[in-house]
């Protein structure tokens, strides 16, 4: 696709085979994948084991991941022998274009709900990429309520950070993309503290529009990829038109900061923890 027709499908967010059409620019991917919405469907039932959870969002994670870091990551042309290079050299060796592995990638593992998918993202760049390059960090966050026991924000507790993240791609793996405000916090502290990242990737299994506004906000090198979007409090006219086009009117939480339809409360459902 080039020219014109190009430059639109970059400004709604492209129209691709697996993909939501919508109008939240380019730095927006959604997902829309026969798979992933039923796993999703099936780890948000609450009759669904928590086996059955975990691997349901491991399976998302893995199609999500493998989507998003092979779009988003820099490329670099190789040539690999293979295992035909002993019988023919000049035709046993593979040619083409692969993952930089000069790119550092930093995963950030937020802790509860991130545990699981940081080390599902970490261990899917480790196929791909050389071990030195990659790391996994870790912080630990809560959100806060109030006393209506809304979501007023998060509370950054502690730090694990194995070094620099200056020029490095930084991969957020949060579930469920609500406020958006972990991110924000995540990003804003990474990057007063130990350098900014030349990529960052917010990747969600669910995420709202409002958590699309906050992840839009903090600059173009922010990209949000999401298994689903959920939008189910937005106004009828907002429902009826492509997702972005009527942003204003587009709601996914409800007065308490939940997603709407949503997973509830999937941390504490992952680390059997209501507290």
């Amino acid at each position: 696709m080039t020219g014109a027709a190009g430059a639109l499908a970059a400004d709604l967010g492209g129209a691709r085979a697996g993909r939501l059409e919508h109008a939240y620019g380019p730095q927006v991917t959604l997902l829309d994948d026969a798979f992933c919405n039923s796993a999703l469907a099936r780890l948000s039932q609450p009759e669904t084991p928590h086996a059955e959870v975990v691997a349901a969002l491991r399976a998302v994670y893995q199609r999500l991941g493998i989507e998003a870091l092979g779009t988003e990551l820099p490329r670099a042309c190789q040539a690999v022998p293979t295992r035909m290079a002993a019988a023919d050299p000049a035709t046993g060796t593979w040619s083409g274009e692969v993952l930089d592995p000069e790119t550092p990638v930093v995963v950030l593992d937020i802790m509860r709900g991130g545990i699981v998918p940081s080390q599902t993202l970490f261990e899917l760049l480790t196929l791909a990429m050389p071990l030195g390059q990659l790391r996994l960090d870790h912080l630990e966050m809560a959100r806060v309520a109030d006393d209506e026991g809304r979501v007023a924000g998060v509370d950054l507790r502690a730090a694990k950070v194995g070094g620099s993240t200056e020029g490095a791609v930084l991969v957020i793996p949060d579930p469920m993309g609500a406020t958006g405000s972990t991110v924000r916090e995540a990003v804003d502290w990474i990057r007063a503290t130990h350098g900014r990242p030349r990529l960052v990737l917010a990747l969600h299994l669910i995420a709202t529009p409002e958590a699309v506004r906050t992840a839009v906000d903090l600059g173009p090198e922010v990209r949000l990829w999401a298994a689903r979007l959920d939008r189910g409090l937005s106004t009828p006219e907002a429902l009826a038109e492509r997702p972005g086009t009527l942003w204003a009117e587009e709601r996914g939480l409800n007065e308490s900061g939940y997603i709407v339809p949503g997973a509830g409360g999937l941390g504490e459902v992952l680390n059997n923890s209501w507290c």
